[in-house]
């Protein structure tokens, strides 16, 4: 009988790039019984797909003799709150998707391994396991080395200059105080499946400086490495920082009410269905419904937006963001391992747990390019003396200078730090990504296909005009609000809206009835109501020419209407529509801007989608079925345009997954989550323009990081060989270029985005 497969999360403490993250990668795939990795540098876990039977202690031991710091994620339950030490996480769980869930990695290109839960995330960045914890940078294991071995090469200068004698092997000993770290990781590697690292490559330059009479500058050397390294970590820590920061905006507590009585207890037990009160000042605890009360929401936090929006009764809430005003009950829609806080941490780990395909190909080239540059140095060592009678010293101490110059670290982290920080700053705007392919293709793309209701559109009608006949508009909407007391349809809510919105108390209603398919009727104030459609209502009374006109023009911008009668006479019409979102035309041109076509893609009827498309400016195709979407995608695709789809329905499943980019909005059905590539969180148009923007910034700062780490290598490799500069400069370059690429790439944290002119 065959193993049954599990899937476990290990903290790893230590990993500051790519080079790193490889080395952990290849020595646990040499582990018996485990069949996937996934390495995420800038979460500091690992992902291992192994068979049940598995030492998980002898995995972390394995980590740990690289160097670094490993220790299984001990999750919690999210009933609970307390840890399950099974960690041996099988198939039946590991692969259980929540409600809601948008994280499930759709990217193909990733490895097989799968997702961990969003609990996993969530603990993964809480870090549970506080030995591994990570603490101020200059109490990290790299800062003692760095300052002890910068106090071995202070007391080998002094001694030096108090005993020249001993000058040399003072700087021996400072070398090897740092060194012996470095050199005991470069054998972990070597015997673990990576033998040409950036270790192997400092330690035989070290030593091969000391047999040259190099010492001071071997040392200088090691010291100079190991600030690089200390560097990267601090920049590293800062991409780390950004998405701990997320997970740390869940308060820790809630005021969870039960019968009337609140009572203090751990936010992440809550579940599905409680009521929680939030205090004016509190953060909210979990996603959620507002069940009563009124007051405007910091999202902040969670969105990036800068207006508070209003929230009142039914309108939801996202877990983090800051209540400001009054006092708000809400019903808990998603347990704390499936809010939206969660959701954001989850599908970053796994978005950074894929590779882009420009990183996949820099990872392949530093394979072959490591070797190749140990190469050329022997050459550069051997050659000249053997065949032109160079001078030994001199030839070999250009060749170990070649040795560092040739460190791929700047190459390899130039652009995973990018895609890293871009996947950060996007999920910190709502803007979720599965994974760099993802992020890399988005800026391709050429051709947007949009749903029209739930997109476009808010997908919820409003009223739009109000015609009186024989009574007044406000006494129109006034009896209307009247009829539909009570009712859930949509156009009966959006009656009451507009009711609300205009300050009007619907009068009590009396002998309340429905007309099967025509209408709703009602007695206020003794006058008989009747509500309905145009046609029902001529069937009652003459509704004039003029009247049948004006319903006419309005059935032909795509609004639906309702005639009110009172009394048996006509007293006016009402159209509601599902009008465009706030930001639909500012978001339509920002796509046009960037060189994107759009297209409308709705199964509503043809009139209704024409009207909205005139508005928007947009080329509509109507009345379509879900097949019907997936085949003009293919025909898109088929032409050689890169295509995004944007989605929020089940209905856009099928074309979602057809397209280059299927991108589902926030508010959509857990089938388009689950379907897309990327999400929008928050449901702005302006923002599937924003991924692209991004996708753009991330594509030009990966050039510009490329461009640094091979420019400097290349003029350093011209200078080192015709005896400008020696060992100092050459790990200066490399160390400088891995600090200018990871500070580069950082900038990317910081990116904002286009906010669109007329949200509030």
């Amino acid at each position: 009988m065959a193993e049954i497969a599990a899937t476990t999360r290990f903290r790893v403490e230590g990993m500051d790039c790519a080079s790193c993250a490889g080395k952990v990668d290849t020595a646990t795939r040499r582990i018996a019984g485990v069949e996937d990795v996934s390495v995420s540098v800038v979460s500091g876990t690992m992902t291992v797909r192994h068979a049940a039977n598995v030492d998980l202690a002898a995995i972390a031991m394995k980590v740990t003799s690289l160097g670094y710091k490993a220790a299984p994620i001990a999750k919690k339950t999210a009933a609970t709150g307390a840890a399950d030490h099974d960690h041996a996480d099988h198939d039946d769980h590991a692969g259980h998707n929540h409600a809601g869930h948008a994280c499930s990695g759709h990217d193909h290109s990733s490895h097989s391994a799968k997702p961990a839960t969003r609990a996993d995330a969530v603990e993964g960045m809480h870090g549970h396991d506080h030995s591994l914890g990570d603490g101020p940078w200059w109490q990290t294991t790299k800062a003692r080395l760095t300052m002890l071995s910068g106090a071995a090469v202070a007391i080998a200068f002094v001694a030096g200059q108090l005993f020249p004698q001993i000058e040399q092997w003072a700087f021996v000993v400072a070398m090897f105080v740092g060194l012996v770290p470095i050199a005991r990781r470069a054998f972990a590697g070597a015997i673990n499946g990576t033998p040409f690292s950036i270790e192997t490559l400092m330690t035989v330059a070290a030593v091969g400086a000391v047999f040259i009479n190099a010492a001071e500058e071997a040392a200088i050397v090691v010291l100079l490495f190991l600030i690089g390294e200390l560097l990267e970590g601090v920049a590293t820590g800062r991409a780390r920082a950004s998405i701990k920061a997320l997970a740390t905006l869940v308060p820790k507590v809630a005021l969870r009410e039960i019968n009337g009585k609140t009572s203090e207890v751990p936010a992440e037990t809550l579940a599905v269905g409680d009521i929680v009160l939030v205090r004016p000042g509190d953060r909210v605890p979990a996603d959620g419904i507002v069940l009563s009360g009124e007051s405007a929401i910091d999202e902040a936090p969670v969105t990036g937006e800068s207006v508070p929006r209003r929230k009142e009764a039914d309108d939801p809430v996202f877990a983090g963001t800051i209540n400001q005003e009054g006092a708000l009950r809400i019903r808990v829609t998603a347990a704390a391992s499936d809010n939206t806080i969660a959701r954001i941490i989850a599908l970053v780990e796994e978005a950074q747990e894929s590779k882009a395909p420009t990183e996949r190909f820099i990872d392949r080239f530093s394979r072959y390019y490591t070797p190749a540059v140990m190469v050329v140095a022997a050459l550069i060592a051997i050659v000249p003396p053997l065949a032109f009678g160079g001078a030994w010293d001199e030839w070999i101490y250009k060749g170990l200078a070649i040795l560092l110059i040739g460190c791929p670290c700047a190459l390899v982290i130039s652009t995973p730090a990018a895609i890293a920080a871009a996947l950060s700053s996007g999920a910190r705007r709502g803007l979720l990504m599965k994974g760099g392919a993802v992020l890399e293709q988005l800026g391709k793309i050429d051709m947007v296909a949009l749903d029209k209701t739930g997109t476009l559109t808010a997908g919820k009608p409003q009223v739009t005009d109000i015609v009186a006949a024989g009574r007044s508009e406000r006494e129109t909407i006034e009896l209307a609000a009247a009829l539909e007391v009570g009712s859930s349809h949509p156009l009966a809510s959006a009656i009451l809206a507009r009711a609300k919105a205009d300050g009007i108390e619907p009068k009590p209603l009396s002998k309340a009835g429905a007309v099967g398919g025509k209408g709703v009727v009602g007695t206020v104030d003794g006058v008989v109501l009747f509500l309905g459609s145009p046609k029902a209502a001529a069937e009652q009374v003459a509704l004039g020419a003029e009247l049948e006109t004006r319903i006419a023009a309005l059935n032909d911008e795509g609004k639906t209407v309702s005639v009110l009668l009172a009394g048996g006479a006509v007293a006016g019409v009402i159209a509601m529509r599902d009008e465009p979102r706030p930001d639909a035309i500012e978001g339509l041109q920002a796509l046009k801007g960037l060189g994107a076509d759009v297209v409308m893609l709705t199964g509503d009827n043809k009139r209704t989608a024409a009207a909205i498309g005139k508005s928007l400016g947009i080329e509509v195709r109507a009345e379509l079925l879900p097949e019907d979407k997936q085949r003009i995608v293919g025909e898109l695709k088929a032409r050689g345009r890169i295509v995004a789809k944007v989605g929020d329905g089940i209905n856009d499943a099928p074309a979602l997954a057809a397209a280059d980019i299927g991108i589902a909005m926030g508010g959509g059905t857990d089938v388009a989550l689950e379907t897309a590539d990327a999400a929008v969180l928050h449901g702005r148009v302006l923002d599937v323009a924003n991924m692209i923007m991004l996708s753009r910034a991330t594509m030009s700062n990966i050039g510009q990081n490329i461009t640094i780490a091979l420019g400097l290598k290349a003029f350093f490799l011209v200078t080192t060989v015709v005896g400008v500069t020696g060992l100092w400069p050459a790990i200066l370059a490399d160390t400088g270029a891995t600090v200018l690429v990871t500070a580069n790439a950082m900038r990317l944290l910081g990116w904002k985005g286009r906010t669109a002119e007329a949200q509030g």
